[in-house]
């Protein structure tokens, strides 16, 4: 909850919003998630969102949709943010980083091993070099860890 306070907006491609929506807009059904969730359902629910996005329509939820090129739309949002813009997803982070767009990366660790699912960053086109700036260790053996790119 305090990354996404901290941020101006969050930055999603279609399916990370269409997921995130799915799991988070308001109303959930009664019993559907457990009190502790419901800080974050009502921090999410509340933040700007933008949607990246050429098949989408249209878009509600506290969100706009992010037409054209890519690195000139994201530039001019970073440019109009104050604290900056939170980026979810697999795909738009790949182009985002291909692009050279990102200034910190937050990955968290979870402990369990999935064995499926999308690999982040496959495909990446040339090796991104990460100086560790942060780690926090959660009491659940979540690790998240913050990284800059090294110049």
């Amino acid at each position: 909850m305090d990354n996404l306070n901290q941020a101006d907006a969050l930055l999603f491609g279609r399916v990370t919003y269409e997921m995130m929506e799915s799991a988070w807009r308001p109303p959930a059904p009664t019993g559907a998630r457990p009190d502790w969730m419901e800080p974050f359902a009502q921090t999410i629910n509340a933040a700007k969102k933008y949607v990246v996005s050429s098949t989408v329509e249209q878009v509600d939820w506290n969100a706009d949709l992010v037409r054209g090129e890519l690195g000139k739309a994201v530039q001019q949002l970073k440019q109009a943010s104050g604290q900056g813009l939170l980026v979810g997803g697999v795909k738009l982070p790949l182009a985002l980083t291909a692009l050279g767009l990102i200034d910190e990366y937050e990955f968290v660790v979870h402990p369990r091993l999935a064995g499926h699912g999308p690999t982040l960053f496959a495909g990446l086109s040339k090796h991104v070099d990460l100086k560790l700036v942060s780690r926090l260790e959660f009491g659940s053996g979540a690790v998240a860890m913050r990284y800059e790119p090294r110049p």
